[in-house]
């Protein structure tokens, strides 16, 4: 074999390995692809659910305003007069103190 010869036989052999990596990484590129699209569609449908739980939970929050009846606020406003009531006296207490000189 001449040095030509050995050397062609090596550059056809090194253009054999550049096909078979180039090969190699086409079908590794297409996995990629295909992963990606797979996690592009997940993410849609995580994204949906999201919008969907979003809705859900507004929808929630509106009905539970809604179901606040005219005897929540009149019991609401009955406790809130107790305490009043209760805070007021404590001053009283607390000034009748002051006054005997028990500070």
């Amino acid at each position: 074999m001449t040095q030509n010869e050995k050397i062609l036989a090596a550059f056809e052999a090194r253009v054999r390995q550049m096909i078979l990596r180039l090969q190699e990484l086409k079908k590794e590129n297409t996995e990629l692809y295909s992963m990606l699209d797979k996690q592009e569609q997940d993410m849609k449908v995580l994204q949906a659910k999201l919008t969907q739980t979003e809705n859900d939970y507004n929808s929630l929050k509106m009905a539970k305003m809604m179901t606040i009846s005219d005897g929540d606020l009149d019991g609401a406003k009955d406790r809130l007069a107790r305490l009043i009531r209760e805070v007021n006296k404590c001053i009283a207490m607390l000034q009748g103190d002051e006054l005997d000189g028990n500070t």
